[in-house]
């Protein structure tokens, strides 16, 4: 799990152990995570992280969030070029974890509101992924989140090369991801 905002929460991971009858520190031990200071940081994490999946079985590569340092590390248009070819380093290193060790890739992007006038007027949802095509074309399938009542959210598959675009509404309580409760 590489953490760039800081928002990872052990407790939120016993929550859910316990809801599926698991022993928490069990759980705990199979999760290595590191928090990401700039996207250097993060690209060196992914080395470090392949130099533990050469040693030990992990399933899954989580990094919360892809472009957030690369929004803080490269401002303004000037640095567009850069931050994107940085970007692409990152998720093509990225896609070798996963070819070579066999794991699942995970990664949570931001959006930002479309003010550039390209958006139309009357659209519903006028926000758009941050890092552009090139996030694009290293996601095999991209979902968008939105929220809906309480603690109700809607996952939209958005852009998938297997899945037909379709909607699923789920919850998110204490002890994890679930089916709406009323």
């Amino acid at each position: 799990y590489i953490d760039t905002e800081g928002t990872f929460r052990p407790e939120r991971l016993r929550a859910v152990a316990e809801r599926y009858k698991l022993d928490p520190d069990d759980v705990l031990a199979n999760v290595a995570c590191a928090r990401a200071f700039n996207s250097d940081h993060q690209q060196q994490l992914l080395q470090q992280a392949s130099a533990m999946m050469a040693e030990n079985r992990f399933a899954i590569i989580v990094v919360d969030s892809a472009t957030a340092l690369y929004r803080t590390d490269y401002s303004g248009r000037n640095e567009l070029a850069a931050r994107q070819v940085h970007l692409g380093k990152f998720l093509r290193s990225l896609t070798n974890l996963a070819e070579e060790y066999g794991v699942a890739v995970v990664i949570t992007n931001q959006v930002v509101a479309n003010v550039d006038g390209s958006a139309q007027m009357y659209q519903a949802d006028a926000k758009k992924p941050i890092g552009g095509h090139i996030m694009a074309h290293a996601s095999t399938t991209r979902l968008s989140l939105r929220k809906g009542r309480g603690e109700q959210r809607i996952m939209k598959i958005y852009d998938s090369p297997c899945l037909p675009e379709g909607e699923a509404v789920f919850g998110i309580y204490e002890d994890g991801v679930g089916d709406v409760r009323d």
